[in-house]
């Protein structure tokens, strides 16, 4: 039998956005090359193909600039979409090859004299796109002629070509007198967008340079004059979505005289409300609402107006302009909330909407709540409470609450919060107990009906740090009602270990203190295993804590029971997130990403003032590998020479010998096999005579005895080692600070001669490498940015991962951590920024 044949090979080419090798550009500049100058019939369309594969390439990042003389020779036709093609090709590369841009020069100049205005317009925004400056002489010419146009297209384009030129040559822009002829056709020119673009030119230009020209300042105030305010109000309808939004914003910055131009000007716009764009109509709310803000009836006036279109907008269109008329709403309803009260139904969720626009539904019906609606609209938040949502489901159980601490329907809303505790659904239970919490502190009345509720629960059933802290709280402040608390703070005594979240630890504390004034001889045993286990632990608020407490009973116990657990009021108001002032000012912004952002817009805009930890978490803006050979110091060239900074203030001592600051007080340590007790007395018989005790200490050994603790001394909490050596390659770092959550955030001074002396980013590195801390990445000046990282050398390998930005202008460092294990977060940030602050020290 004869073979069979070889398999036909497969003509498929390759997609065009995707390369498929090194000589896919070159084939292409020769294919390019074959047809330059090619008047042959389909040769046209072979370039169409061509051109639409290296503007693909061009498109997803591959380097193209080598077809720059090919494209540019083939260039040379009537063909419409070619002519476009090659405008975008030249324009994108321009700036990189100056020189080969000035072979572009001759055959744009010649179509921007084209008889086809279509053409001409493209030449000339191709023209204005080159940005290189040696060119600009060849660029005032058409664009003088481009302004004279009789096309509206090229009158248009020759428009923005003036700002373009501007920002390449001011002094050309100036000199050539565009700015005169943008002002001819701003005020005479019968095409609308034409007149547009003029407006955003000379808005541009004339506040550029009214820095440094009183004449551009006086042009730019005759923008703001009332006939030219009326001559564009009354062109407004002629202008397209964007054209109208910029008309608008410049009449928000008009004075009116008297209050009849105001009412002139909110009657020319008042069709503008029912515009289907959203952009004009929040343009146009953002002009009724500043030019009534000193006409208090008028304003009030004005929110029934914007109401209903706004209403609309919510609800007719795409989720993320839902998201961003919401986000003004709100900060209306913060301002008149009981305007909206009675179309709080509006604000109901649906379920087809995303989450963040769920979330701030809530947060509108929380804020519309009155007496009249609160029945309503909390019935309707329990239905979300078991919605399959889960941070909707907390969300609104937070709402409920929200609306309890405002005073309405107190009675109602606390059975609701009770019944939810019966749900049996872990996170329903976590943020109640929460909100239970809140609700005692202003209203503790109603501590009777929630403690029957809340004893039922049990603490290994919650799991979430703020919930259990909660419970804990509680269990301490009502612990003479709650008949097994002082077991159930034993048992969580017991725990004390596998509890990692410091703010339950300190919570404890607290309570069995709490319960030990209430129910000293149940509670005697436990206070002394949880200050033993406090004064053990390796987190310094925990430490703190449990040593302030152990020296308040030292002292005197009455002393100590009117520090932790004196007489309180109900809390009358609880602290707002955000002062008066912040909120004046992001309704100033209205209409601008500051109500989306809720803060100012300086707050993220001026570096000076962003807030902490608001930069990319992309490592790859920094310089790596083998760019970073210079900046980074490898850790194994560097031992750690400072040994003194990985020393606890007690090895310190010991290794500097006794100070002599009057105190010879040692913290105990905590002794499991001394189960001797002194009898405990009760506490009215220590309770001092006088409203001043007199400094009366009690013996140690007697207050160590009289809480279960051993005589021996206690060393404070072991002190964090890091590893002088460790190693980590970039890869894995990334990989790392991806996966691992931020545990500690926060900012910090820095040494100003350290500062004076971080020229380069190698005197930190250097600094930190010496308290076994490696940099593995680093940006340079204005603000330095740092990447470190540091082993422990405990021998559980887990990992420190920073993120150090320097601000120089205020001698700040912005600091992320993240760590494989969190328990140990804090105490590596309060070293590491030891160390920064030392920095320059020496």
């Amino acid at each position: 039998m004869a073979p069979p044949p070889p398999p036909i090979p497969s003509h498929r080419s390759p997609s065009p956005s995707q390369p498929s090798g090194k000589g896919e550009v070159s084939d292409l500049k020769s294919q390019l090359r074959q047809l330059a100058g090619s008047r042959s019939p389909g040769a046209d369309e072979a370039k169409r193909e061509l051109f639409k594969k290296a503007i693909s390439y061009m498109t997803v990042g591959v380097d193209v600039s080598s077809l720059f003389s090919e494209m540019v020779m083939c260039s040379a036709t009537s063909d419409v979409v070619l002519k476009k093609m090659c405008y975008l090709y030249v324009s994108a590369h321009a700036k990189s090859n100056p020189d080969l841009a000035l072979l572009t020069i001759n055959f744009l100049l010649r179509d921007c004299k084209d008889l086809d205005p279509t053409i001409r317009g493209l030449a000339l925004r191709g023209l204005s796109s080159l940005r290189v400056p040696n060119l600009v002489e060849y660029l005032v010419g058409p664009l003088a002629s481009g302004l004279a146009d009789p096309s509206p297209y090229v009158r248009a384009i020759a428009a923005v070509g003036a700002l373009k030129l501007y920002h390449i040559s001011p002094s050309a822009c100036v000199d050539a007198d565009l700015p005169s002829s943008l002002k001819s056709l701003l005020m005479s020119d019968p095409d609308a967008q034409v007149v547009a673009n003029c407006l955003s030119a000379l808005q541009e230009i004339w506040s550029a340079e009214g820095v440094v020209s009183e004449e551009a300042v006086r042009e730019r105030d005759t923008l703001l004059s009332k006939h030219f305010i009326y001559y564009i109000l009354n062109r407004i309808k002629e202008f397209s979505e964007w054209a109208q939004c910029l008309v608008l914003d410049l009449v928000c910055k008009y004075v009116p005289s008297d209050n009849n131009e105001i009412f002139d000007i909110m009657n020319l716009l008042e069709d503008r409300l029912q515009h289907a764009n959203g952009a004009v109509v929040l343009a146009t709310v953002k002009v009724f609402l500043h030019l009534t803000m000193s006409m208090a009836d008028v304003h009030q006036q004005v929110y029934e107006r914007i109401k209903a279109p706004l209403l609309t907008l919510v609800s007719s269109g795409s989720p993320e302009l839902s998201y961003a008329v919401l986000s003004h709403l709100h900060l209306l309803v913060m301002r008149a909330p009981y305007l909206f009260s009675s179309d709080y139904k509006h604000f109901y969720c649906q379920y087809s909407q995303p989450s963040y626009v769920k979330k701030l539904k809530l947060e509108m019906l929380t804020a519309v709540a009155n007496e009249s609606n609160t029945y309503e609209i909390v019935t309707e938040l329990c239905e979300y409470a078991a919605n399959v949502d889960i941070p909707i489901a907390r969300e609104s159980i937070r709402a409920v609450g929200e609306i309890a601490l405002q005073q309405y329907d107190v009675n109602a809303i606390v059975d609701r919060l009770l019944q939810f505790l019966e749900m049996e659904k872990d996170y329903v239970t976590a943020e109640t107990l929460v909100l239970v919490k809140d609700l005692l502190r202003k209203y503790p009345q109603w501590s009777h009906d929630c403690i029957a509720v809340v004893g039922n629960i049990s603490s290994k059933n919650i799991q979430e740090p703020k919930a259990k802290a909660a419970l804990i709280w509680m269990l301490g402040e009502y612990s003479q009602d709650m008949i097994d608390a002082p077991y159930i703070l034993e048992s969580l005594v017991e725990n004390w270990e596998e509890e990692h979240d410091a703010e339950v630890r300190l919570h404890l504390l607290t309570a069995v203190m709490k319960c030990f004034f209430r129910r000293s001889p149940e509670t005697q045993k436990v206070l002394g295993a949880a200050l033993a286990a406090g004064l053990a632990d390796s987190h310094q608020d925990v430490h703190d804590r449990a040593l302030f407490y152990y020296r308040l009973l030292q002292y005197d116990v009455a002393v100590a029971e009117r520090v932790v657990n004196p007489p309180k009021q109900a809390v009358s108001v609880f602290a707002d997130t955000q002062n008066s002032e912040i909120k004046d000012r992001i309704f100033d912004e209205f209409n601008s990403f500051s109500v989306l952002y809720r803060k100012p817009s300086y707050m993220f805009t001026d570096k000076e003032h962003r807030e902490p930890f608001e930069f990319s978490e992309d490592l790859g803006n920094l310089s790596l590998g083998a760019e970073a050979a210079d900046n980074v110091i490898h850790a194994q060239r560097f031992d750690a020479n400072d040994n003194d900074l990985l020393l606890s203030t007690s090895e310190k001592e010991e290794i500097r010998g006794p100070n002599n600051n009057g105190s010879a007080y040692s913290a105990p340590e905590y002794d499991s096999s001394s189960t001797s007790l002194l009898p405990i007395q009760p506490l009215s018989e220590t309770s001092p005579t006088s409203s001043a005790p007199t400094y009366t200490p009690q013996s140690s050994s007697v207050i160590d005895d009289l809480l279960g603790l051993g005589l021996s001394v206690a060393s404070t909490p072991p002190p964090l080692k890091l590893n002088p050596k460790a190693v980590l390659d970039p890869g894995t770092f990334q990989r790392k600070w991806g996966q691992l959550a931020t545990s500690v955030t926060q900012e910090c001074s820095i040494n100003p001669r350290g500062l004076a002396t971080l020229v380069t980013p190698q005197a930190l590195i250097k600094h930190m490498q010496s308290n076994s801390i490696q940099c593995i990445a680093s940006g340079q000046a204005p603000n330095f940015k740092f990447f470190f990282f540091a082993q422990r050398a405990d021998g559980s390998a887990g990992f420190f991962l920073v993120e150090c930005i320097i601000i120089t202008s205020s001698a700040k460092a912005q600091i992320k951590v993240k760590a494989d294990d969190e328990s140990v977060s804090q105490d590596f940030s309060v070293l590491f920024q030891t160390a920064l602050l030392e920095f320059g020290a020496s």
